[in-house]
């Protein structure tokens, strides 16, 4: 995880993005309390742009929320977390993939939104999916649909942040597993992500 408004954060990116098989620069700006808007953030992801298939991974919303409950130390802001303001970054580095975890964790219309404006913002479905919560009568089959319709399967992408177990995957796959083999003919669904 970087913080891209640290002194030493382009020279970071750059060495580790040098090293073998690192290709994806995580950020978090609710933890870190930044907006992506900042002109230090651009020198980052200009660095990341310079690389040939590196992506950055933007922690948003309520992902900040469920870590502060667990790190009374950090003293997170969730208004640094909205997808939206990944529109005009995602804009200015066309070339860049950026990934959106937990489906914009809270924040779904808004991913969606910008996933669907940008061609280059994917989303990730790993997670407890405990945000929905959020969004009364939102359930994860309609989440999975929803998100099919707007970015289509190619821009689905599934455990690039999981840290929970391969049990919790499988059941998100079944209980999505309807939407997802029927847009895709009943293709074998882990292959889809």
């Amino acid at each position: 995880m970087l913080n891209p408004i640290a002194p030493d954060s382009v020279d970071r990116v750059k060495a580790t993005l040098a090293r073998p098989g690192m290709r994806t620069v995580c950020l978090f700006p609710a933890m870190q309390r930044y907006s992506m808007h900042d002109e230090r953030v651009s020198y980052v992801l200009e660095a990341i742009a310079a690389v040939p298939g590196a992506a950055v991974f933007v922690h948003a919303a309520c992902s900040a929320w469920e870590f502060a409950r667990d790190w009374d130390s950090v003293d997170f802001d969730i208004s640094f977390g909205n997808p939206l303001d990944l529109h005009a970054v995602a804009l200015a580095f066309p070339k860049v993939p950026f990934i959106i975890p937990h489906f914009g964790a809270g924040m779904f219309r808004e991913a969606l939104m910008v996933a669907d404006l940008c061609p280059n913002v994917y989303l990730d479905t790993s997670s407890s999916n405990g945000w929905i919560r959020y969004h009364p009568g939102l359930t994860l089959r309609n989440v999975f649909h929803h998100a099919m319709e707007a970015l289509g399967p190619d821009r689905l992408l599934f455990g690039t942040d999981s840290s929970f177990s391969a049990r919790l995957g499988s059941r998100c796959l079944r209980n999505a597993g309807g939407t997802c083999s029927r847009r895709r003919g009943g293709q074998n669904i882990p292959r889809e992500f």
